[in-house]
């Protein structure tokens, strides 16, 4: 009886025989549904043939194959299978993580019916203007007006069933069923709107894309902040659109794929998707199901949408490809940027990576000749480079970490009828509680990591495990009721604004304040419009927005970032300080960006102020040369973590006397630990790790498979937790 190879999503790194009955027919890349222990799971077969080296009356026969074909084309399998070889993570875990939930449980590929939101006669008739007090009703029906909308394109819209719901009663839209037909959107592409003026770099930077974009190259759009990059990109996405090809856009944020998706709607007369987390799981099949069958033209989706199974992908941008988030952190640890070069590289097309502060990773390939660089070095229109200023905080009076000239400066803008802007990278009203009388902060014990305190709600949290306590009246210690906040966090910078400019419409925009569905949009939606004149954000305030009105920028508090022990600090700062000053003055008035300190004379700051992200960059990828740090070095930790404290150090020093037993001759390795993690504690377990560096990337990959070998040999393997991280970049 022939044999089947399954991948199962189990932390198990090799793929399983089931015998195949007779009368079923196996595809590669098919799921199938198996027998594994007591319950059945679901597999992907990689492989079949005659023999297995286990005796047949061992094998068990798998129950059904729930695919005619393979749900995966061959250049994205192949990707994935060198993903798992790459980052040592087991390919059934890979695999099925690749697909949406629905697939990955058993639901069927096919959708037979979609339900359509469509215009009314008398919704017709209706005036927009009639709907002026009810704006999400308004937004609906003239979004619908212009082309239906399926029930899995509400979301990516932004637009809300209850508004719909209410148009319906009105008798203005309706709903009807469809049985799901692939369109073809090529026959009806047109550009909907022209290009805005472009400038001599933009147009070199299409030019040169357009001339490649047959083959694999990728191109690094190095553009100073507000240069018009999305421009380059429009530019450039519609000489593939009108091929009849797809596009990926890759944006490091939820937050940036409204913005993103309302420019490229506005000029290109495609269907577009947006898939991301906040989609529930009915909405991201559907986007899947639409890319493979070519319905969709074009996705712009976070870290995940890499692996949407295109019919005929022409191009990949990468938005902020310096981003952290595109590196996952948990599990399988894959860098979406990298995996997307890949992909383009497989599917022989061209890639474009855009950043006004590209990683000096992507500055370093772009020297070794591997990549191309673009350089956009003016801002695009009549905006001027914003003017930059340090304030010394040494001695000055604060108001809930406001000076006072940062206060004259914002009364000065809003009294010109101008946004502001202030960026805290800290949520909450107060980084920690401490007692006035014996010095107690209150701390998370699963943590070891103070409980930010929120005052409207009355509680602390634990920003690393998410726990949450009400506020002590008194101190648990010495009963003393003189309990006093430290530090300043976004809610209580919004609840002293407000207090300072009682007539001025705030909105803070944090994680705590988006948590709900929707309501990042909505956020954004008002900022646009005017209606929120001072704006407090976290970085997801910082990232790639266009904000016309915005003329003041302040950097609160980020002297903390100043000084870390991660070797990355000082590019992560310099990112952060570029692209949150990037939002100030992108409209005809020049900006302007104050930035509080107490350390005005340090040399990075003095570097990115007087020379830009550039200098920079030589700089610091000299520096890293110097000391043979990435990306002139390769790194791979082997992280582990326990409740005990004990068996997680004891089993990384056990690989740690295997590698000096065995490396000894091999003096280019370069092993650090077993060490704290940075971040020691977090829920509970205790964090260590073992750093491991070498010159070569191949040298290090092999011994990472020596090394998993030795690892599921130990014993205190199934004792622990332990992942291993290539090319990380939290170290």
């Amino acid at each position: 009886m022939p044999i089947v190879q399954i991948a199962l999503p189990i932390p198990c790194v090799r793929t399983f025989d089931y015998l195949l009955p007779l009368g079923l027919h196996p595809v590669a890349g098919a799921r199938v549904s198996v027998p594994w222990g007591n319950k059945q799971v679901i597999g992907i077969i990689t492989n079949y043939r005659e023999t297995s080296a286990l005796p047949l009356k061992k094998l068990k026969p798998i129950n059904s194959i729930l695919d005619t074909t393979s749900l995966f084309s061959l250049s994205l399998w192949r990707i994935l299978h060198w993903a798992s070889d790459y980052y040592h993570y087991p390919i059934g875990e890979v695999l099925l993580q690749s697909l949406p939930v629905l697939l990955r449980t058993g639901k069927p590929t096919e959708v037979t019916v979609l339900e359509e939101w469509f215009t009314t006669d008398k919704g017709y008739a209706t005036s927009l203007e009639s709907l002026r007090r009810s704006p999400k009703q308004q937004q609906a029906l003239a979004l619908i007006k212009q082309r239906p909308i399926y029930r899995h394109q509400i979301s990516p819209y932004q637009l809300t069933m209850s508004a719909l719901r209410i148009l319906r009663t009105k008798g203005l839209i309706d709903l009807r069923y469809q049985n799901a037909v692939t369109k073809d959107w090529h026959a009806s592409f047109a550009v909907l709107s022209n290009a805005l003026l472009l400038n001599t770099e933009q147009t070199h930077a299409i030019e040169n894309i357009h001339n490649h974009n047959t083959q694999f190259i990728v191109w690094l759009l190095a553009g100073v902040t507000g240069s018009g990059k999305t421009e380059v990109y429009l530019g450039v996405l519609e000489k593939i659109l009108s091929k009849g090809k797809q596009a990926l856009v890759l944006v490091p944020e939820i937050g940036l794929t409204p913005q993103a998706a309302d420019r490229f709607r506005k000029r290109f007369n495609v269907p577009i998707d947006v898939l991301h987390s906040k989609l529930n799981n009915n909405e991201r099949l559907n986007v899947w199901l639409r890319a493979r069958s070519g319905e969709v033209a074009i996705i712009i989706g976070t870290r995940s949408a890499l692996f949407s199974p295109f019919k005929r992908l022409g191009i990949i941008i990468i938005d902020e490809e310096h981003d952290s988030s595109y590196k996952q952190q948990e599990g399988w640890c894959y860098h979406a940027r990298d995996l997307a070069v890949l992909r383009a590289k497989e599917e022989n097309i061209p890639i474009v990576m855009g950043s006004a502060t590209p990683a000096l990773e992507t500055l370093y390939n772009v020297q070794q000749h591997k990549y191309r660089q673009l350089t956009l070095a003016q801002r695009a229109g009549n905006s001027k480079a914003a003017s930059l200023s340090l304030i010394d905080l040494r001695g000055l009076p604060l108001k809930s970490g406001l000076s006072t000239l940062v206060l004259k400066s914002i009364r000065h803008y809003l009294q010109l009828g101008k946004q502001v802007m202030l960026f805290l990278n800290r949520r909450g009203y107060a980084a920690a509680v401490k007692c006035h009388k014996c010095g107690w902060i209150a701390a998370c014990l699963r943590c070891n990591h103070y409980y930010t305190f929120y005052q409207n709600q009355n509680q602390l949290r634990c920003h690393q495990c998410n726990s949450q306590r009400p506020m002590v009246n008194c101190c648990p210690q010495c009963s003393s009721m003189y309990l006093s906040s430290i530090g300043v966090g976004t809610e209580q910078l919004e609840n002293q604004l407000t207090h300072l400019f009682p007539k001025t419409p705030i909105i803070r925009i944090d994680r705590d304040t988006t948590s709900r569905k929707g309501a990042l949009e909505e956020y954004l939606m008002d900022i646009h419009r005017g209606e929120s004149r001072i704006l407090i954000g976290t970085q997801m305030l910082a990232k790639g927005h266009h904000f016309p009105n915005v003329t003041l920028v302040v950097l609160l508090n980020v002297d903390s970032a100043l000084f870390s022990a991660d070797f990355r600090s000082a590019e992560r700062f310099a990112q952060l300080y570029i692209q949150v000053s990037g939002r100030a003055g992108r409209a005809d008035t020049q900006g302007e960006v104050l930035l509080q300190t107490h350390y005005p004379e340090h040399p990075l700051l003095k570097i990115l102020l007087h020379k830009g992200y550039s200098a920079f960059a030589q700089q610091a990828l000299s520096e890293r040369n110097s000391v043979s740090l990435p990306p002139y070095t390769h790194h791979i930790i082997v992280r582990a973590e326990d409740y005990d404290n004990q068996k997680a150090p004891r089993f990384l020093q056990q690989i740690r006397n295997w590698l000096e037993i065995n490396h000894i001759k091999d003096h280019s390795l370069w092993v650090l630990g077993p060490t704290p993690a940075l971040q020691a504690k977090r829920g509970g377990r205790y964090r260590w790790q073992l750093l491991l560096q070498h010159p070569l990337r191949q040298s290090l990959q092999q011994l990472a498979r020596h090394l998993l070998l030795l690892i599921t040999s130990l014993p205190q393997t199934r004792k622990i937790k332990w992942t291993l991280d290539v090319d990380p970049i939290d170290n």
